[in-house]
């Protein structure tokens, strides 16, 4: 043992020496290799003790040059606790070596503590002498420490841990790395990785030894299947050098990540399970059709979810109607409203066009799901088959589709199924497991409400259009020389109706009036309001006001028409009265007049028909007024003339307005679409009014707002329906306008009426020469009945007296009352005119 000793030490103090030399070459740029780390000293001794050697090392570890020490005993440098020299002798005497620690005087007076190691040796001449090594503890204490800790981390790591030589073979391994390649550490010592790993493997490592033993790169994390394919492994590589920087090998960790991994993918899973369902509530939450929930609920899980979709649905659900209190019965049909494929081709077609409509029978795949209202999942072909009848074509397409697992889900609101829920997946795919299935189930009940929501939206929402629309005219009346077609297009969006309407209002003497409105908001308040305010309009139209003072009165009915609603009266209206012209004298060409007045609302259209058969549309000018219910604002009429054969336009703001324009723009707009040159022509009312309707002037309008449009074809009086009149206040004006009458009742064929229209007309004639000052005007006019009118310029209206014997004024009107069917008494720029009607015989 002492000889072998001798040598390593040998070997170490000329590897120190050379060190020592090639540090003092290079400057001392530090150490090149462990001995240096190390320092070992040598001394030689005389078989007295004295000091023979000492080599630069040990020089430079105490301090003490040669010649400061050389021929002086060791004794003299060494603290001697307790026999120590003694101790030493004893045991090279006996023994001849020794190991041991030493305390030994520095030059500058501290003690260096040191491990030294001596052997008794003979020269030739069989003379004693002693070789010693000594190295600091301190620096020897670290060595081994380190030692320590990677003998430490190789036995006790849960890691794998390999190091391999430059050549990639082996030289280290630990039992944690053997273990994963199920062999032993001293089995794999000297092979390389293509010798026992499979070579998929074992080239993509070896050539990552490779980059990292020539560039000195690591490799960190490097992810790769297990050997068996059945989990995974992190692989990380870094180069071995020494302290010299020569390459020695590579080092490698190992670690097992399939646990890691398979928490990745179940976190991951569960992600993108959320995702799925928060992307689905988006998608189905701002709808209210059913028809579009189910194809959005459809779309939305494939291909993420399946590779088909189907949603069938009852009918009542799809009709908007009540639901069964209890499951759909066996043969009730199911409806496919929504479809979904990941793949296109023949027999995707045909599955789906089978589905169109299915009735489930007792026990089938359907069935089971709808008559317990729980999921049934198929897990293979061969149970989706043989839940489907042999007959049923559904079978083969099944087959041919590739349809490995299929669930079918109830979709279900309030503990009522509503329908199915139907994927499936092929055979490209992991199939559905339970994890699928509580997944599928969480999205029917969210799709099970808002059908059920967009359900009884659909019921409620047909329900206020149907008030709405029975509160609007179910037949416009058509007045002599008056064409009229009207639209109401309720809004597309929001859950409820609006307060859009429109009338046409026949007024005596052959006029009429025109009536477009539009209570603001939506909702059955706005229906009823709606309502109110047409029988508003129409019953003080019947008193046959101007158009300026209706408005007056009906706005000062506003608290009353909104009586039982938490929001008082907002409504816009424009209101129009036609009075045609007779056709007196064969002139074809005369013009009736329009008397206009508007609260807040769009300004109506005049269509006129130019010379060589161009159409120009324009707005006509009138004081905008404020909406009815606002109050303190007076109301003004303006009054035109109107060509023959013009066509007036009343409509609501969704049929221009666009909130990223002012308004101005869609009525522009409007205009330009009325106007037609000679080629093109203006068409019929209906057609105007479907192609306003169909093709909207303004791009979204029409959608977000209901749009009411009324259009009118303005002309005369049929010949031979109206004739006037007009007398000067002389004497014998009263028998004149009895002549004109009675001879125009016999031309009309009406004698049976000439008594009592003649009387009446002198009663009325005789009153207007007696309080007027001025023309007085009488005018004929036979439609559904005769209505005769007396015109003069005294604004005051007769009042219907009580006669006595002392104030015999008033029998006049007393007549008229009592003869004539109705009468009444408007009033005009002009002064006043006195009306009664006679029915025909």
């Amino acid at each position: 043992m002492g000889s072998v000793t001798s040598t390593e030490a040998g070997d170490t103090g000329g590897t120190g020496d050379a060190g020592e030399a090639g540090a003092a070459r290079e400057g001392r740029a530090g150490p090149e290799s462990l001995l240096d780390t190390l320092r070992i000293g040598i001394v030689m001794l005389d078989g007295r003790g004295d000091v023979l050697l000492w080599s630069p090392m040990t020089e430079e570890i105490l301090g003490w040059t040669t010649d400061e020490i050389a021929g002086r005993p060791i004794q003299e440098f060494i603290e001697d606790g307790g026999g120590t020299d003694e101790r030493v002798r004893t045991a090279l005497r006996e023994e001849h070596h020794w190991r041991g620690i030493l305390h030994i005087r520095h030059r500058e007076g501290h003690l260096v503590e040191v491990e030294g190691r001596a052997t008794l040796l003979e020269d030739t001449e069989r003379h004693p002498f002693v070789l010693a090594n000594i190295v600091e503890t301190s620096r020897l204490r670290a060595v081994e420490h380190d030692l320590a800790a990677l003998d430490a981390l190789f036995a006790y790591s849960p890691l794998g841990i390999a190091l391999f030589d430059s050549d990639r073979r082996f030289v280290r391994i630990n039992e944690a790395l053997a273990r994963l390649h199920g062999s032993s550490p001293e089995a794999l010592v000297g092979k390389t990785v293509r010798d026992v790993l499979p070579a998929s493997m074992s080239e993509e490592i070896s050539r990552v030894q490779s980059v990292v033993l020539e560039t000195g790169r690591s490799v960190v994390d490097l992810v790769l299947p297990s050997p068996d394919g059945e989990g995974a492994r992190s692989v990380s590589f870094g180069r071995l050098t020494d302290r010299g920087g020569q390459v020695l090998g590579v080092s490698c960790t190992v670690m097992d990540i399939t646990e890691r991994l398979e928490a990745l993918n179940k976190v991951e899973t569960a992600r993108e399970r959320l995702a799925l369902l928060d992307d689905v509530g988006v998608a189905l939450g701002d709808l209210l059709d059913v028809r579009a929930i189910s194809q959005a609920l459809a779309s939305a899980l494939v291909p993420r979810f399946a590779d088909y979709s189907g949603v069938l649905l009852l009918g009542q659900v799809l009709r908007g109607g009540d639901l069964p209190g209890h499951g759909p019965l066996p043969g009730t049909p199911l409806h496919q409203v929504g479809i979904a494929a990941r793949y296109e081709g023949e027999a995707v077609e045909r599955m789906f066009a089978l589905s169109h409509t299915t009735t489930y029978e007792p026990g089938s795949f359907f069935g089971m799901a709808l008559d317990s209202g729980t999921p049934h999942l198929a897990t293979s072909q061969s149970e989706i088959v043989s839940s489907i009848r042999p007959s049923d074509p559904r079978a083969r397409t099944a087959v041919d589709l590739d349809m490995r697992s299929m669930l079918a889900v109830p979709l279900r609101a309030r503990g009522i199924v509503l329908g199915l829920l139907v994927v499936s997946r092929s055979g490209g795919r992991a199939p559905l497991d339970p994890d699928d299935l509580a997944l599928a189930m969480e999205l029917a009940d969210r799709a099970g409400t808002s059908l059920d929501n967009a359900r009884l939206y659909a019921r409620e929402r047909e329900g206020a259009l149907m008030l709405q629309r029975s509160l609007l005219p179910q037949h416009l009346t058509e007045p002599p020389g008056v064409r009229v077609a009207s639209r109401y297009v309720p809004g597309s969006s929001g859950n409820e109706a609006g307060g859009d309407w429109f009338d046409v209002i026949p007024l005596p003497g052959g006029r009429v009036a025109f009536v477009v409105g539009d209570v603001m908001g939506h909702g059955l308040h706005s229906a009823v309001t709606m309502g109110r305010l047409r029988t508003a309009v129409r019953t003080l139209a019947g008193l046959d006001l101007p158009p300026a003072e209706l408005l007056d009165r009906v706005s000062d009915l506003g608290d009353d028409l909104a009586q039982g609603f938490e929001d008082p009266l907002m409504a816009t209206c424009v209101y129009a009265v036609y009075e045609p012209a007779p056709s007196c004298g064969g002139d074809d060409s005369a013009s009736g007049t329009l008397t206009v007045a508007r609260a807040g609302h769009m300004p109506p259209l005049l269509v006129t028909r130019e010379p060589g058969g161009t159409c120009r549309a324009r707005t006509i000018d009138l004081p905008s007024g404020a909406p009815l219910g606002v109050g303190g604002v007076g109301f003004a009429s303006a009054e035109i003339d109107i060509p023959e054969d013009s066509v007036l336009v009343l409509y609501t703001d969704g049929l221009v307005e666009n909130r990223d324009e002012d308004i101005s723009e869609g009525i522009d707009r409007l205009c330009a679409r009325l106007s037609h040159d000679a080629s093109g022509g203006f068409g019929s009312l209906e057609e105007e009014c479907d192609a306003l309707v169909d093709n909207p002037v303004t791009e979204h309008a029409g959608t977000a707002d209901d749009v009411a449009l009324l259009m009118a074809e303005l002309g005369p009086l049929p010949r031979d329906t109206a004739v006037a009149w007009s007398f000067s206040t002389e004497r014998y004006a009263v028998r004149r306008a009895r002549e004109a009458v009675r001879a125009t009742l016999r031309d009309w064929r009406l004698d049976a009426l000439e008594d009592t229209a003649v009387l009446l007309v002198s009663e009325l004639v005789t009153n207007a020469l007696r309080y007027a000052h001025g023309p007085i005007g009488v005018r004929m006019v036979r439609e559904g009945t005769l209505t005769v009118e007396v015109s003069d310029p005294l604004r005051d209206p007769p009042r219907e007296r009580v006669v006595t014997e002392e104030h015999e004024g008033g029998r006049g009107i007393q007549l008229v009352a009592r003869e004539a069917r109705r009468w009444g008494t408007r009033h005009g720029h002009a002064g006043k005119t006195v009306w009664f009607e006679l029915p025909l015989p």
